[in-house]
């Protein structure tokens, strides 16, 4: 995991030296308001969204007028709820996302569409079930567990809005186009991420 931060951080560098076309470094943050889509197995029940959060860093490397690449490694928090007749169940995970965007501005306006694929790296998962009797905790180093996939592929669409040169608005919807493991049950069901973000960015 460490090297693969290294080198996404590395690419990020390179990209900054090696640009032909005019390139600038931000930072981004914002709501996230995840949920997941069941697939097949034992997954009888409900679920709704565990609202969290993600922060990073951006490029935005001009092409041509009206487009860019704009690349991302973000710090994202996903997970669901779901009500059990034992209580609430809350799982909270924590990913490094590595969205590879390319942005699209509108009529020369402020308004660009953003798109792309993304790879996401699970990092850690905290599970916490509450009743009427007490609190149970747990937190999973996904390091040391084989019980989800520790790298996931997605794709991502949505827009910015550029308030001015240096501060926009944004809105996303992310998806997993895998399935987090392969053999679900009940204890461990077998879903893909889904994530609707707002947030706000700055550039330098």
């Amino acid at each position: 995991m460490k090297k693969i931060i290294i080198l996404a951080l590395g690419l990020f560098a390179a990209g900054a030296a090696n640009a032909q076309s005019p390139i600038r470094l931000g930072i981004k943050g914002g709501l996230n308001l995840p949920n997941i889509i069941k697939d097949n197995g034992d997954n009888d029940f409900k679920t709704k969204v565990n609202p969290g959060f993600n922060a990073g860093v951006t490029l935005d490397i001009n092409l041509i007028k009206g487009l860019a690449f704009t690349p991302e490694l973000l710090y994202s928090t996903k997970g669901y709820k779901a009500e059990t007749v034992f209580g609430d169940f809350t799982q909270t995970t924590s990913f490094i996302d590595l969205p590879i965007l390319a942005s699209i501005n509108i009529g020369g306006s402020g308004l660009n569409l953003v798109a792309g694929p993304q790879v996401s790296f699970l990092l850690s998962t905290k599970n916490k079930f509450e009743n009427g009797i007490g609190t149970a905790e747990q937190e999973i180093i996904e390091d040391k567990s084989d019980r989800f996939k520790k790298s996931l592929v997605g794709g991502l669409i949505g827009f910015r809005y550029d308030i001015n040169s240096q501060f926009d608005i944004h809105g996303r919807y992310a998806l997993d186009f895998q399935k987090n493991n392969e053999d679900g049950s009940r204890e461990t069901p077998e879903f893909k991420n889904q994530v609707f973000s707002v947030g706000v960015g700055v550039k330098f």
